[in-house]
């Protein structure tokens, strides 16, 4: 009798031998695959890379900061006025070569023609100082139709400047109004809240809004305790007409006060380097800038830094200007020299 004996199977170890090398060969595709799925992805990350850089670059101005859309604006106007101040020195230096004799001019528009104002000068004030503006108006400052004489005739505007109350429209704010629709002689900074820490922010509203009102040739700071002699100064003014832009006072300086309980606190005195002494600025009872420096403060007022101190904060906006600075000793009003044009209450 016989045993039929199955089919013969391959021993273990024979089996395994005939696997392995298809697993090599798959586990080496995967790995070939894997490869190149990793450098694929490594190299669209760098092409990525470089075109957000390249767009980055695109849109600000080839690796700049970027500017925002009221800057490229102001940079706009500022190329402008830049043109225009050109043009006004050529004008200029061509009158004088014909003789050009300091006074103010008219401006032609078609038909019509205007006188163009030689100074606006604005009179710092705020609430509660009526007694003060009723002595300048007593002393050098007419009212009624007189001060629509002193504008039209000898081309000299003066106004008031005050801000308004923290409680706009309380008894301080109606007092101004009701002053001022009796004498008509008060520019009102609505933009301002008016307080005396904030008197820096209150001098740059002024000329911001001074240079939009009225085309002057130049614009006047004083404070309400100062007398000006106008035919004294409308003179001293006519020696400066050749200078586009200029800024005269009585040059000073001084020093910085780092103690926060005195009077004269400079919070930012560290800014002023080791020796604690401010660049060299017009007092602040009486300074002048000629228009092209008005024009400067108001298309740049939101970015022109104050400190503590308004004749400081004037002073520091200049320093790094094509400015001519005048030390002019007749606007010393404290000292009273000789040939002064004004005087310290």
């Amino acid at each position: 009798m016989q045993i039929r004996e199955g089919p013969r199977r391959a021993p273990p170890s024979a089996a395994g031998a005939l696997r392995s090398p298809m697993s090599a060969m798959m586990l080496a595709m995967f790995a070939t695959m894997a490869s190149f799925y990793v450098a694929g992805r490594l190299w669209q990350d760098a092409q990525n890379r470089v075109y957000l850089i390249k767009e980055l670059d695109r849109r600000t101005g080839q690796g700049q900061s970027a500017i925002s859309v009221d800057d490229t604006l102001k940079v706009v106007a500022c190329r402008q006025q830049g043109k225009l101040l050109t043009s006004l020195e050529m004008e200029l230096a061509v009158a004088k070569h014909e003789g050009f004799m300091g006074k103010y001019t008219y401006e032609t528009n078609g038909t019509n023609s205007r006188k163009r104002p030689l100074i606006v000068i604005g009179i710092m004030t705020s609430f509660g100082r009526k007694n003060y503006r009723d002595a300048v108006r007593k002393s050098w400052l007419p009212t009624g139709s007189m001060l629509q004489k002193l504008e039209e005739e000898k081309g000299i505007v003066v106004r008031f400047v005050v801000g308004r109350s923290v409680n706009r429209g309380d008894t301080s704010d109606r007092e101004v109004d009701d002053e001022n629709r009796s004498t008509k002689d008060f520019m009102i900074l609505d933009d301002h809240t008016e307080s005396e820490e904030e008197s820096p922010k209150k001098t740059k509203s002024f000329f911001a809004n001074a240079a939009e009102l009225f085309d002057a040739e130049f614009y006047a700071k004083v404070n309400d305790d100062i007398y000006i002699n106008v035919d004294t100064l409308s003179a001293m003014l006519k020696t400066h007409w050749d200078k586009p832009r200029v800024y005269i006072g009585c040059m000073k300086s001084g020093e910085v006060f780092s103690e926060s309980t005195h009077k004269w606190y400079e919070p930012d005195w560290w800014k002023f380097g080791d020796g604690k002494s401010y660049f060299r600025h017009a007092s602040g009872e009486m300074f002048v800038i000629s228009r092209a420096i008005a024009q400067f403060i108001s298309i740049n007022r939101s970015v022109l830094r104050t400190y503590a101190h308004d004749d400081v904060s004037v002073g520091s906006w200049l320093i790094g200007l094509a400015v001519k600075h005048v030390n002019e000793a007749k606007l010393c009003c404290s000292s009273w020299p000789s040939g002064a044009l004004c005087s310290a209450l």
